[in-house]
């Protein structure tokens, strides 16, 4: 199946909307959401481990209403979300303080148990693309019981595509040459300042006739404003010196250009023949629609050239034409 429908190669991150580093009120949640369908996104990406469900719950208030056929509805297995009797602060970056807890499942019935919870949670019949998600850790039964599980799911027409998504590339590359799977989601390791998914996983997508949903583009958050604010992070963590320093060499030669460092690590990754498209995590409408213009700024083909001869970009990546 098509990932992203016709037309359409930016969709909706749903990490932001699960209170990631910050609440977000019910209400910015779901004009969020509206505000990423009145610009035209139609793929909504979410998990059960993203604001331990609340991401789902409010993705599916979002869309509630909206034709189910025309969006394609993405979620995750490998996290079993479950209550207990007392509530407590999250501990994995979620800014949220509940008697929900997660635990890691990959078995069938773990899988099967979590589709059903993400289901009922977001309120919807159906999941068009299941990853098994962040298996870093649990090579093993991914292979032996997460993913077959989800192939007899695509096999019956119960989803339509499955993959996986983490934020490394050598065992998505081991996934994608061993298993039969559709898509995967590629987390800040095909972005404008560390593309090292040239190395291994795009490679292979390209030779398996695989998809790739291209996320963490911003490396959450070097990249997303015109200049490194301070305090930047690097995947979730404080960016080093050397690659705030480096953001802001490309910053420059962007600004030469006329367009900003943001736009520029929009466009890059949808370049690579083997992406499908980008989800933009945002948590606010504001966000949605700065995201969106940008999505539609024309990048001159020069700033990719001056990229690759001042050596912040290598030669071998694919860029826009």
């Amino acid at each position: 199946m098509k990932i992203f429908p016709d037309g359409q190669r930016v969709g909706l991150g749903g990490a932001p909307l699960g209170n990631l580093l910050g609440s977000v009120s019910e209400a910015d949640a779901v004009a969020t959401v509206n505000a990423a369908w009145d610009e035209g996104w139609r793929y909504f990406d979410t998990a059960p481990h993203y604001g331990l469900g609340l991401a789902e719950e409010r993705l599916g208030d979002g869309l509630r209403g909206k034709p189910r056929d025309e969006f394609v509805l993405s979620s995750k297995v490998g996290r079993i979300i479950y209550e207990t009797d007392g509530a407590a602060t999250d501990d994995e970056g979620f800014e949220i303080n509940t008697n929900r807890r997660r635990r890691w499942d990959f078995s069938r019935d773990g899988v099967l148990h979590s589709i059903e919870d993400s289901l009922r949670r977001i309120g919807t019949d159906r999941l068009d693309v299941v990853f098994v998600h962040d298996p870093d850790d649990h090579y093993d039964e991914a292979v032996a019981t997460a993913f077959p599980a989800l192939i007899e799911l695509r096999d019956q027409g119960v989803i339509g595509a499955i993959g996986s998504g983490m934020n490394q590339t050598a065992m998505l590359t081991r996934f994608v040459n061993e298993i039969d799977i559709d898509v995967i989601m590629l987390a800040g390791r095909y972005t404008l300042i560390d593309p090292d998914g040239l190395d291994d996983v795009l490679p292979a997508c390209l030779a398996n006739d695989v998809q790739v949903v291209a996320v963490g583009i911003f490396n959450s958050g070097l990249l997303s404003q015109p200049r490194p604010a301070p305090g930047a992070t690097f995947n979730y963590a404080p960016a080093a010196d050397s690659l705030v320093a480096k953001a802001n060499q490309l910053a420059d030669i962007c600004e030469s250009h006329g367009v900003t460092l943001p736009a520029a690590a929009l466009a890059f990754p949808l370049a690579h023949p083997a992406v499908a498209g980008i989800a933009v995590g945002c948590r606010t409408p504001d966000e949605v629609h700065t995201n969106a213009t940008l999505a539609r700024t024309e990048v001159p083909v020069a700033l990719w050239s001056d990229l690759k001869s001042a050596g912040l970009l290598r030669e071998d990546a694919p860029t826009p034409s």
